[in-house]
């Protein structure tokens, strides 16, 4: 049974950075699709970005795109995601997911088998 456990929430000021790690075991690393999804308070559940297990490419939403990198450590079995000149707008709980191969709609939630429990990023300004 997969389990994915993140780590590396907390206070963040805007313009800082912040790395949230994603420990992932139980499944065969290299054949999933691992993405992060986020929840801010009062607001439905968003796919923030995405890497695929075929080529390693990332996607990211329009939100994120241009600040935020999402990485794979295949030896450690550790999805990255660096927060960079993060905004008070992204703070929620950011989720890690995966699923096996590369989904069609990577940013659709229902694409996931594997959710972590979430962690918190709370950006002040």
């Amino acid at each position: 049974e997969g389990q994915l456990v993140e780590s590396g929430g907390g206070l963040v000021q805007a313009g800082g950075s912040l790395r949230l790690s994603c420990k992932v075991s139980g499944i065969t690393f290299d054949a999933y699709a691992f993405g992060w999804f986020r929840q801010a308070p009062g607001k439905e559940r968003e796919g923030a970005s995405e890497i695929s297990p075929m080529d390693g490419s990332p996607y990211y939403s329009d939100s994120v795109k241009d600040r935020f990198t999402i990485s794979a450590n295949n030896a450690k079995n550790i999805v990255y995601l660096q927060m960079n000149s993060p905004e008070p707008e992204d703070t929620a709980v950011y989720y890690c997911v995966a699923t096996l191969g590369q989904p069609s709609r990577w940013y659709d939630e229902r694409a996931y088998d594997y959710w972590g429990k979430g962690t918190l990023v709370t950006v002040s300004s």
